[in-house]
This record gives C-alpha cells, sequence and structure tokens, in this order.
C-alpha cells in the first residue's frame, strides 16, 4: 500500500505489511474468543445452588413462627433443642 507522506506530496513509501495483517488478525482474534465466551455462559450447564439458612436464622424463624401463634411453646422449645443438638 502506498501512502503519501504529509511532508513531501511527491515521496512514496510503503507501509510494512505486517501491521497491514496485524489489526484484522487481531479483530478476528478477539471476536472468536468473545463469541466463544458467550456460548459457554449462554448454553453452560445450569448449576442451582440452594443455601441452607443458618441456625440463628433458622431460631429466628422458629421464633417468628411461636410469637405469631402458628406454633406452641412446647414445640418452639422441641424444635429449638432439635436445632442446637444438631449442630
Amino acid at each position: 500500500m502506498l501512502v503519501l507522506s504529509a511532508d513531501n506530496p511527491a515521496k512514496h513509501r510503503q507501509q510494512n505489511p505486517m501491521k497491514r495483517i496485524f489489526i484484522p488478525i487481531l479483530t478476528a482474534v478477539l471476536t472468536i474468543t468473545f463469541l466463544t465466551g458467550c456460548a459457554w455462559q449462554v448454553g453452560g450447564d445450569k448449576k442451582v445452588t440452594t443455601m441452607q439458612p443458618t441456625t440463628g436464622q433458622q431460631l429466628i424463624d422458629l421464633q417468628k413462627a411461636k410469637d405469631s401463634g402458628t406454633i406452641t411453646d412446647p414445640e418452639y422449645q422441641a424444635q429449638k433443642a432439635k436445632l442446637l443438638g444438631s449442630k
């Protein structure tokens, strides 16, 4: 590729051929890498993660159930002992 110099319009110089092919190759590699990463995210395994509530959260929920009258005090004490005994 011939490029005119800004200093002297009559002076022609040839651009380095490595520069001409570097940008398109780099663009192609980056595009393929990006699309491959997207494909793995879109079509990849669906991992389902279930979080177990902590003992503290279970005790709070148990207290709320007792306070709302959903469970009786003896049921509360039994469930509380079960939770604290299993940990």
